[in-house]
């Protein structure tokens, strides 16, 4: 059973290790942006999906976020690396920097996040 601030992402079964994630819109900082949750030893994890080092979204196609060892997630403009479990910058023009991570639980066969004082859902037009 979700908690009642959480929002539904997807069933759990649409997250395999290391392949592609799932997108899901939410207002960040100010503006409309997206969010992703992937899969990684087992775990789901959740960020904004926007480069520690420049205003972009991280896929190289909807839902591709890992690169080809399946070992880290890929920024496709800079080629920025990041390890799944940290969001940590681990290679690339950001090292050091991390990705926003969007709190996210699984339950009940499915994958949840959990809005913060920043990332929330999108609001309504």
């Amino acid at each position: 059973m979700s908690e009642a601030n959480e929002i539904f992402v997807c069933a759990s079964d649409a997250l395999e290790d290391g392949g592609k994630g799932v997108r899901f819109p939410v207002h960040a900082f100010g503006g409309d942006a997206t969010g992703f949750a992937v899969r990684h030893g087992g775990k789901v994890y959740a960020y904004l999906n926007r480069c520690a080092h420049a205003p972009v979204e991280l896929d190289w196609f909807k839902g591709e976020f890992f690169e080809s060892s399946k070992m880290y997630l890929m920024c496709a403009t800079h080629g920025a690396i990041y390890v799944p479990e940290s969001g940590l910058c681990a290679g690339g023009p950001c090292r050091g920097a991390k990705l926003r991570a969007i709190g996210v639980r699984e339950a009940d066969d499915g994958i949840y996040w959990q809005p913060d004082q920043h990332i929330r859902p999108p609001e309504a037009h």
